[in-house]
């Protein structure tokens, strides 16, 4: 009856974000594959949209170079280079232009400065190293307690203070997970802002292509809001099993 509960209780509590991170896949793939195939007017490239991006930014000094993969696009500031997929870098298409404006805007945010990214930035060694921890000391500190994490249902009848201070330990470290995937979220829908206003202001799309841009980055973005969301899940359910063993 237990193992049945413990999995019900847990579906409970994730199946809200696994269906929201499935909407959400589905959508940037549906939405990038319906604007991948657009043609823009002007027959800009994505490298070339990156680049007019980062001239619009006052930006020179960053390479731009295509990798392989779908969607694998992104900015790597210790390299100062922007990578760009095989879909993207050389493709003329309303989708190309969006993506590659946007890892752009990454580069004008490194670039400045600003806050939220450098703060991203910081936690990306501290979320690494916590969550693959944070995760071992829970599960040994619920195992020292006779606490199943997933099959979880009735409180144990012994207390074992050291299984519960690897649990809040592995809590606190579990959390700077969440707490980057935060952090996130302003950072890309920042970029994407500053993407799609150098995209309005400079000329490269205008009208349906301009719109199908913002779809694209708008889709791009939800898969990050997901993914806050499970984590933020995750969390709670940690939590809430540690609360009822105590």
């Amino acid at each position: 009856m237990g193992f049945f509960y413990g999995y019900f209780e847990y579906l409970l509590w994730m199946l809200p974000a696994l269906i929201i991170s499935l909407i959400a896949q589905a959508k940037v793939k549906s939405t990038y594959s319906k604007y991948s195939k657009v043609i823009n007017r002007m027959g800009i490239t994505g490298a070339e949209a990156a680049r007019r991006v980062l001239s619009a930014g006052g930006v020179t000094n960053v390479q731009i170079t295509s990798v392989g993969g779908n969607l694998t696009d992104h900015f790597d500031p210790r390299t100062n280079t922007i990578r760009l997929s095989d879909g993207v870098y050389g493709r003329n298409t309303v989708a190309a232009v969006g993506i590659a404006a946007h890892e752009a805007g990454h580069v004008l945010q490194h670039a400045e400065g600003y806050v939220p990214n450098k703060i991203r930035s910081a936690l990306v060694p501290i979320s690494n190293i916590g969550s693959r921890i944070g995760w071992i000391l829970i599960i040994i500190g619920f195992a020292m307690s006779g606490v199943s994490y997933y099959y979880y249902s009735t409180p144990t009848t012994y207390n074992s203070p050291v299984g519960d201070a690897l649990v809040t330990i592995g809590i606190i470290l579990y959390s700077t997970s969440l707490l980057f995937t935060l952090i996130t979220l302003p950072v890309e829908f920042n970029a994407s802002k500053r993407a799609l206003k150098i995209i309005e202001s400079t000329g490269m799309l205008q009208g349906e292509e301009y719109e199908g841009a913002k779809k694209t980055l708008t889709a791009a973005a939800m898969t990050y809001v997901a993914a806050a969301l499970t984590s933020l899940l995750q969390l709670l359910r940690i939590i809430t099993i540690a609360k009822r063993r105590r």
